[in-house]
């Protein structure tokens, strides 16, 4: 019983439904009670200003104060890389105006005013915090706050091995010689082993398909896709919505769908490993692309061929996912990289060179997704890149990276999401597009009739 009111509390969302609403609608009514408090109450002394007005001057000069900081923040100084956007920038500006009313209130309202400014100081701060996230769709659920999951560990030892190609498989589900597959594929949590890197990475997360799930599976496009960072392997399906898309298109398609498994590149949410062998962090690339794939091979129903595999990935993910990918074309066929960047990133070149490669400049360089797209051509892999409309810096990197691509002779799209910026909004509006293609182009797992401009959320750049 315990545990189950617990997983119940750790699955409560935060972007939508009663933790939001909650929180969203005291903080709301204690901020209306207060104010009418405040213009129902007299000034101290004659002459002097009314408490509501000297509250409300103060809230905007704080809300002035704070937009012009969050600005400088997000898009003069650019603290965090990429900018924030404007609807983050105005929830923050907001919240210092709110604050700024607050404690105004604080020093010179009466005492029953004062607590009530006190108390509404955490709902506000509370307040501004899901609102923020829901803008960048990072933290789900209560859970994800902490690390926990509730994806059950995948007994591979009951898992069977494809011994079907698609085709096959699918002939004899049509002929009624296998039963119908699942109406849902699931999410697991898998463990896998670092023999050949020694890289320490945390608990793996893999969705497998209907098909995947049954007696006598397929053989199985595989989709390998990385979070951000900071970020965590459970990330990708608490914030992505990858699953459901997948289930979507399986319930279209007989329970076929890919594979995706979300191995940390990482080791840490404090830690950026470039997704390199460095003697900072470690052989994360050999893990990535050496242990993961053996461990795959040898435990899930998958293809062998390079075509039915991609790599992918959000942010940093993107980056790593633009550097593995055309460095590893025996491994991946296709690559979706939403809102990477230019080069892997963690500090200045020069520290990277230093502290990550051990002077080696060419071997950061090679590690540059321009640089490993040219060293690596020519290309048949497919390369779909995405960014937020709100993010400028990411789109001008999906146009960087597109025209490497292209020179190589990539197959490339380029989407712009409207109404999105460097958030997990982008991506599952990337992926609700992507991966159906894919499917449909690239693994034959069944026609979607759909063509990239019949996806409403997304723009294809020329």
């Amino acid at each position: 019983m315990k545990n189950s009111v617990w997983k119940t509390f750790m699955e409560l969302s935060l972007v939508r439904g009663i933790v939001p609403r909650t929180v969203f609608g005291l903080t709301a009514i204690a901020a209306i009670i207060l104010i009418i408090g405040l213009a129902l109450s007299k000034s101290k002394k004659r002459g002097r200003l009314h408490p509501l007005i000297v509250s409300l001057i103060a809230a905007v000069l704080a809300g002035a104060a704070g937009l012009l900081v969050a600005w400088l923040v997000s898009d003069v100084f650019m603290v965090f890389g990429v900018s924030l956007g404007w609807p983050v920038i105005m929830a923050a500006a907001a919240c210092c105006a709110l604050l700024g009313l607050l404690v105004t209130t604080i020093v010179h309202a009466r005492r029953a005013r004062r607590l009530m400014a006190a108390v509404l100081i955490p709902f506000v701060l509370v307040s501004t915090a899901l609102r923020i996230d829901s803008i960048y769709g990072e933290y789900q659920t209560i859970g994800s706050l902490i690390g926990y999951s509730s994806y059950h560990p995948l007994s591979t030892s009951h898992m069977q091995k494809g011994t079907l190609t698609v085709d096959e498989w699918l002939r004899e589900v049509l002929d009624g010689k296998l039963p119908p597959a699942a109406a849902h594929g699931k999410v697991y949590s898998v463990d896998i082993s670092n023999t050949a890197s020694g890289f320490r990475a945390r608990t793996a997360a893999v969705y497998m398909p209907p098909a995947a799930l049954s007696d006598t599976p397929p053989e199985l496009p595989v989709l390998v896709m990385l979070a951000g960072q900071p970020g965590n392997p459970d990330r990708v399906f608490s914030a992505s919505g990858i699953a459901a898309i997948l289930d979507q298109y399986a319930k279209a398609h007989h329970g076929l769908a890919p594979i995706v498994i979300s191995p940390d590149q990482n080791g840490d949410n404090t830690v950026n490993s470039l997704c390199a062998d460095t003697t900072k962090v470690g052989r994360a690339e050999t893990y990535l692309t050496v242990d993961v794939p053996r461990w795959i091979k040898a435990h899930l129903p998958v293809s062998r061929q390079a075509r039915d595999w991609a790599i992918g990935g959000f942010s940093q993910g993107g980056t790593c996912a633009t550097q593995l990918g055309p460095r590893h074309p025996d491994i991946f066929g296709s690559i979706i990289a939403v809102d990477g960047e230019l080069k892997p990133t963690a500090g200045s070149v020069e520290h990277m060179v230093a502290e990550y490669f051990n002077g080696d400049r060419s071997a950061y360089e090679a590690q540059v997704p321009a640089n490993a797209i040219a060293d690596h051509a020519p290309s048949n892999q497919i390369m779909i890149l995405g960014a937020g409309k709100r993010d400028a810096r990411s789109i001008k990197n999906v146009i960087v990276n597109g025209q490497a691509g292209v020179k190589a002779g990539m197959h490339v799209v380029k989407i712009v999401v409207p109404d999105t910026g460097h958030d997990w909004h982008s991506v599952n509006a990337t992926l609700e597009a992507a991966v159906p293609w894919l499917c449909a182009h690239r693994w034959g797992l069944g026609e979607t009739g759909l063509t990239w401009s019949d996806y409403p959320r997304i723009e294809v750049l020329q």
